[in-house]
């Protein structure tokens, strides 16, 4: 008997997507590599990316993605998508998923109010045919496959930067010394102490970045960018001949451009999280991140210089 074809193959021509991603910033990030893999293989279909105002710059000028909508019901219905893929999961994305009217509801099988799913996805463990953890880039992926991409390599994460609004006018560093919280925080420091090595042993400017309202000024020895709107942190990374930081959102933005990346793991889990697809370090603490000590990180960043 032939197989019934997969959902993405019954979709008509031209057909809407409407795809659900509520936070964060990583996840945003690495959702690109399944946005990518949906487009090559339906190029036909309009897809819409709902997300947050403050993660839309993730999607700005990516061709995989026709419209960003905001997170709200009556946007949700306006698209009036035949899919709608939630990569969220809980109680508002699945609340935005009812409001599109879609008639197919797609969701991972573990998120909350199940009934409300009528295509339910598998683990990404069962879809790829593994038993390891899986990298998130990984997991988004997977629903595409189950939706009936035709398997195959999960590309890189894309962002696309415009034309760079800082004024440097020499090689640089970007460092990010932040992260969502202290067990994931280097201590300031050694960062302090990793870009005076930068700057006298290899001229290059190290630039700290930080979001809006977070504090850099341990760091005010150096050229600091805080709360800059995420198209501009974008050029900026575009441009960095290196980026140093904790496992958060801009390393992942910065692997997406194609920068060298060095990243510093605290409890968070590396399997899942390091850097995709981009010449890269890690540096894994061994009984919380404050063991790192500076001349590991700085040997691992040549190492990473040598691998550029």
């Amino acid at each position: 008997m032939k197989a019934r074809p997969k959902l993405l193959e019954r979709l008509p021509q031209g057909a809407r997507v409407l795809i659900i991603r509520l936070r964060s910033l990583g996840d945003c990030v690495l959702t690109t590599p399944a946005l990518e893999l949906l487009k090559r293989f339906r190029p036909d279909l309009r897809t819409a990316v709902m997300v947050e105002d403050r993660f839309r710059a993730v999607f700005e000028d990516n061709l995989d993605v026709e419209t960003l909508l905001e997170p709200e019901p009556a946007a949700a219905a306006r698209w009036r998508p035949s899919l709608c893929l939630n990569l969220h999961g809980g109680p508002r994305s699945a609340w935005l998923t009812a409001a599109s009217l879609a008639r197919w509801r797609a969701g991972f099988g573990h998120f909350r109010y199940r009934w409300l799913y009528n295509v339910r996805i598998p683990t990404a463990q069962q879809i790829l045919g593994v038993n390891r953890k899986v990298h998130t880039a990984e997991h988004i992926a997977s629903a595409m496959f189950y939706l009936g991409v035709p398997r195959g390599e999960i590309p890189r994460a894309r962002l696309f930067a415009r034309a760079p609004q800082h004024t440097l006018d020499r090689p640089y560093v970007v460092i990010h010394p932040l992260a969502s919280g202290p067990s994931k925080t280097w201590p300031a420091d050694r960062f302090l102490g990793l870009a005076q090595r930068i700057r006298q042993e290899w001229d290059l400017e190290p630039v700290f970045i930080a979001g809006p309202g977070e504090d850099l000024s341990a760091f005010a020895p150096y050229r600091c960018l805080i709360g800059a709107p995420l198209s501009e942190v974008k050029s900026l990374l575009a441009g960095a001949t290196f980026f140093v930081g904790n496992d958060s959102g801009p390393a992942h933005m910065a692997a997406a451009l194609g920068r060298p990346v060095l990243v510093i793991f605290g409890d968070s889990d590396v399997q899942v999280w390091r850097p995709w697809k981009t010449v890269s370090e890690v540096v894994v603490a061994r009984g919380g991140i404050e063991k790192v000590s500076e001349a590991e990180v700085f040997g691992a960043l040549l190492r990473l210089r040598m691998a550029a």
